[in-house]
Formats: structure tokens, C-alpha cells, sequence
């Protein structure tokens, strides 16, 4: 007769998981930080709004708000920052030798148009243009987190096609500043006055081919640039 087979011995539990390092919870923490403090900010403006309520909003410790970003001043200029990565990521800079230079200031400037004409820029317009904002060191802090970086990086796009022979500017930068303060032109005008002026408004398609049309009637070498539209 056969011995009876003893039971098989429990299969060890597995260990159990250690959590990993911190950094991807840090991130997430201060991800919901800056969008907490571009809602704030949009909503209530710099001065109407303290470290206190927007580490409440993002539901984390004031502690953690000023170990990511230092104070508000640093806060509000990285919201900035992220507000103009998101709309224009560097890789829109990018330029591969096949990308024809129409379709690249085009998609360029589509970019630019959205963002500057969302309610969050707005309102960070009309933030900046507040008497106590003014005289105080956030427009400069705006200025490079926002403008000037997407100006640079335009700048060097506009040197790397000069090199091609694409272009002829005597005035890399200056041409950027052109560039973008045309397609800024009427409508974000209007939208930050809030105004309408009740006649038909051209699509932001329409308003971006005529600026790069005109930028490039200005700058271009092939002659085709050159000629009027029929």
C-alpha cells in the first residue's frame, strides 16, 4: 500500500511591494500645483491670490508648494511657462530639412494664435496690465518665461532657413518680434478689451496665411514669395 502524499507545502506569500522613490509622486504633486495656480491666478489675479489657498486647491501642503517652486513669484512664472510649453512645445521649433519654410511658419503661427487667444491668456493679459502688477517685477518675470522663449527659439529657426538661403533678414530678432506681434494683430486686441465689433471675423486660418503671406512677401528669397496674391 502507498504512503499517502503529504499536502503541498503553502506557496510563499509574495513579498510585498516596496514603494518606489518619491520623484514620480513629486511630479504628480507638482503638476496639480500649476494648474492649480493658473486657475487661481486666471480667476483672481496675482495679488488675489496667496500660497495658502493654492496648496488647497491642489490638495497638497504649503510646504510642498514652496519646496517645488520657492515663492509666487517663481509659481506664477512657471505657470507661465508651462502655459506656453503646452501650446507651443519645443518641438514645434524643430525643422527637418523636408519641411517646406510656408508650412512651418504656418503651423507656427496657428500654434502661437490658439494660445494667445485662450481665456487663461486673457486673463493673464489683463492681469499684467493692472496698475499693481505693473509697477511691480511680474511683466519682466512673464516676459522670459513666455514671450522671450518663444521668440528665441523662432529666432533660431529663422537663422537655420537664413542659412539655407530661404530667407534674407539683416534682423533675426527683430523679424520674430514682427512676426508674432502680427499675428497678435486685431482680434487679440478686441478679445482683451472684451470688445466686438459686430462685423464678420475672419477664421484664425485666414488671419495666419496673410500674416505669413506678408512675412514672407518681406523676408522670402524665392520669388514666388514675392508676387502678389491674385
Amino acid at each position: 500500500m502507498s504512503r499517502p502524499t503529504p499536502p503541498a507545502s503553502p506557496r510563499p506569500a509574495p513579498p510585498a511591494r516596496v514603494a518606489g522613490p518619491g520623484r514620480p509622486k513629486d511630479l504628480g504633486k507638482r503638476a496639480a500645483v500649476l494648474e492649480a495656480a493658473k486657475r487661481m491666478f486666471t480667476a483672481h489675479g496675482f495679488d488675489g491670490v496667496s500660497m495658502d489657498q493654492i496648496a488647497a486647491e491642489a490638495g497638497v501642503s504649503k510646504l510642498t508648494v514652496y519646496s517645488h517652486f520657492g515663492d509666487k513669484d517663481s509659481l506664477f512664472a512657471e505657470a507661465v511657462r508651462a502655459h506656453c510649453e503646452q501650446g507651443m512645445p519645443t518641438c514645434l521649433f524643430e525643422d527637418g530639412q523636408d519641411a517646406p519654410l510656408r508650412e512651418r511658419l504656418t503651423r507656427i503661427g496657428l500654434a502661437f494664435h490658439a494660445m494667445i487667444m485662450t481665456p487663461e491668456a486673457i486673463a493673464g493679459h489683463r492681469i499684467l496690465c493692472s496698475p499693481q502688477v505693473a509697477a511691480s517685477n511680474m511683466p519682466a518675470v512673464f516676459w522670459e518665461a513666455g514671450p522671450q522663449r518663444v521668440q528665441s527659439s523662432f529666432t533660431a529657426l529663422l537663422e537655420r532657413r537664413i542659412a539655407r538661403g530661404e530667407l534674407d533678414i539683416p534682423d533675426p530678432p527683430r523679424a520674430a518680434a514682427q512676426f508674432f506681434t502680427l499675428l497678435k494683430g486685431e482680434p487679440h486686441a478686441q478679445a482683451v478689451f472684451g470688445y466686438c465689433c459686430g462685423q464678420p471675423q475672419e477664421s484664425a486660418e485666414e488671419h495666419v496665411a496673410g500674416v505669413v503671406e506678408l512675412f514672407l512677401r518681406a523676408y522670402g528669397t524665392d520669388p514666388a514669395h514675392r508676387a502678389r496674391r491674385p
